[in-house]
């Protein structure tokens, strides 16, 4: 049994095995959807007009929806709509006092808000999607029109198609974290960074090989690469333990002696969800511009916030850093709350010692998270920005930068974490069916 290897745990749990299943079917219907192009679009001119302008907002948008936006798929808008009405109901329920009662509430107020999300989800799906509709319609490639019929039936029909493809996109993603194994939304993000990956590889050798790049970098970006992962799995799977001690306590003529647990924080108590938040309010406001800023026409304000915007521009990674920052310690708030984790051990008994218990407490915790999440702000800021500068100099695809990177690898390491989580319990549950059995007899 202490010798028995993972996959052979995975085998004997079925459950964990049809939620494995599952989310590989799914995520394989993902994929198949990314190659469903939106009608009415010139292909050839398309896939031309991308390869001139996959840099800046433009290609980290493509990189996030999996080079669906590259294609112009059914599923271009990926899943940024969704984030970006999180984040936004998110704010109301700290701003808002009739959103911050229904969070309250329980998990009523939670379906509430979370159909809330869903309907704001789809007004700046349509919304967006109907921009891009005129802007695609504004744009050519080498003289080419991107769309072949402009005209009020082609944005109608662009708009039901993406916004469409959205829902269902969330829809799936709820129908992974719920059937499946691990949290949908990061899933489908995950799989389609993962998923260009070889093409990304391809594209660096074919630069090496042709003299764009020589090989001593593109060594030193696959050092650069593997040192970032490392860094990453270090800063995830470090804790601070904060000491919590439980008094005596008597049970008839017992005396039980007082136990010590601990309280693990994480430094990056926030995870991977403020560079996708960053990404997805620096993607909301500029995907149209990104296109409508290409034509010689267009207005200059167009072509100039493009410009800032493009990657490694100090513009873009001031506003990066600030945006990673603020979802860093927002993020943290929402998720851990020092007051309730400090009324929770003052009714169970529990106190850190050399710390009154209370409020005291809660500010201590308050003290320590603080410090951790400016350290996670910073890590997380460093991990983003610093690849992408080093990047940009180099026309490097943006799947080996920073922000990329830390997506797979976070959500890679928190699905490994649930799948050990359910051969555990399938093994706990295992024994105890042994045990109950083994009584019977």
């Amino acid at each position: 049994m202490a010798n028995e290897s993972p996959f052979g745990a995975i085998g004997q749990a079925t459950e964990l095995r049809q939620r494995i299943l599952f989310t590989l079917g799914a995520l394989v219907i993902y994929r198949l959807g990314t190659y469903i192009p939106v009608p009415g679009i010139d292909p050839l001119a398309l896939s031309e007009l991308v390869n001139q302008t996959n840099s800046g907002v433009l290609g980290m948008f493509n990189m996030f929806s999996g080079g669906a936006l590259g294609r112009m798929t059914i599923f271009a808008l990926t899943i940024i709509p969704y984030i970006s009405a999180s984040i936004i109901m998110q704010l109301m329920t700290s701003i808002s006092p009739q959103m911050a009662q229904l969070k309250k509430e329980g998990e009523s107020g939670r379906k509430t808000i979370n159909q809330y999300t869903r309907y704001l989800t789809v007004l700046l799906a349509t919304v967006q999607a109907w921009g891009f509709a005129i802007a695609l319609e504004g744009t050519s490639s080498s003289g080419v029109a991107l769309v072949i019929n402009p005209g009020i039936f082609f944005k109608v029909t662009t708009v039901v198609t993406l916004v469409g493809g959205v829902m269902f996109l969330l829809w799936l993603g709820e129908q992974i974290t719920e059937r499946g194994i691990g949290n949908g939304v990061s899933l489908l993000i995950f799989s389609g960074i993962v998923a260009e990956l070889p093409r990304a590889l391809v594209q660096i050798l074919e630069q090496g090989r042709t003299g764009a790049i020589s090989p001593l970098l593109i060594i030193l970006i696959f050092i650069l690469a593997i040192s970032v992962i490392a860094f990453i799995v270090f800063i995830e799977r470090s804790q601070r333990k904060i000491i919590v001690q439980y008094p005596k306590r008597q049970v008839g003529n017992k005396v039980f002696s007082g136990d010590s647990s601990h309280l693990p924080l994480k430094i990056n108590v926030s995870g991977v969800i403020p560079p996708i938040f960053a990404s997805a309010l620096l993607l909301l406001p500029t995907s149209i511009s990104s296109f409508a800023g290409l034509g010689s026409d267009s207005p200059e304000w167009l072509i100039t916030l493009n410009s800032f915007l493009g990657r490694g521009q100090p513009i873009y990674l001031a506003i990066y850093i600030g945006l990673i920052v603020f979802f860093a310690f927002f993020y943290t708030a929402i998720v851990f709350n020092p007051d309730d984790t400090a009324d929770n051990l003052k009714r169970n008994g529990g106190f850190v010692p050399g710390i009154r218990p209370g409020p005291p407490t809660s500010e201590y915790l308050d003290f320590v998270l603080t410090r951790l999440t400016a350290i996670g702000a910073i890590y997380l800021s460093a991990v983003c920005i610093l690849p992408e500068i080093l990047i940009s100099k180099y026309s490097i695809p943006f799947y080996f930068g920073g922000t990329s990177l830390l997506i797979v690898v976070t959500v890679s390491i928190d699905t490994v974490a649930q799948a050990q989580s359910h051969i555990i319990a399938h093994k706990y549950s295992g024994l105890i069916k042994k045990r109950r059995l083994g009584g019977v007899r």
